[in-house]
């Protein structure tokens, strides 16, 4: 059994069931990284929109980047039970994949802590996406947000994760 895991296997929920936050007062600080990608499904005129940056509401990937790296930060507000995190870095880059009619959003997040950011990743990726969605929906509301995943992950007392690895 893991250190904070409790006896009923969850470690958010004490043995009588009830929510807590996992308590990480005991454990040494390391250096953090998690790095999570997500999808959003568009059309021609929304690449060539972006492109050109002829959207309506203004440079959407901008706004999506700052929109992502502010919900990164607010993850402890959005998500019951996560710790407030200090960060060290926190990036959200993007790709076109024209062929594919995607734009591929990665958020990296970077601290020195107690806990792992993979849910402020995770948390910066959606945002992101969601405010592509928002910026572009005048054009077409048909897009698609998709594959939302987790990559890697790196520090603290479990492995290094690296999705498709083992």
């Amino acid at each position: 059994m893991k250190k904070n895991q409790k006896p009923n296997g969850f470690t958010h929920l004490d043995s009588r069931g009830n929510a807590i936050m996992v308590d990480i007062s005991s454990k040494t600080p390391s250096s953090r990284l998690a790095i999570a990608k997500g999808c959003i499904t568009v059309n021609e005129q929304i690449i060539q929109a972006i492109r050109e940056g002829t959207a309506k509401k203004g440079d959407v990937l901008a706004a999506a980047r700052i929109a992502g790296i502010c919900g990164a930060k607010k993850t402890p507000e959005l998500i019951p039970l996560c710790h407030v995190l200090s960060f060290d870095a926190c990036t959200v880059d993007f790709e076109v994949l024209e062929e594919t009619q995607q734009i591929e959003a990665t958020c990296t997040v970077k601290l020195t802590g107690k806990t792992g950011a993979e849910m402020e990743a995770l948390t910066g990726v959606s945002l992101a996406l969601l405010t592509i969605y928002d910026m572009c929906k005048s054009i077409d509301k048909g897009m698609a947000i998709e594959n939302i995943r987790l990559i890697e992950k790196s520090g603290g007392a479990s492995k290094h994760y690296v999705r498709g690895k083992k």
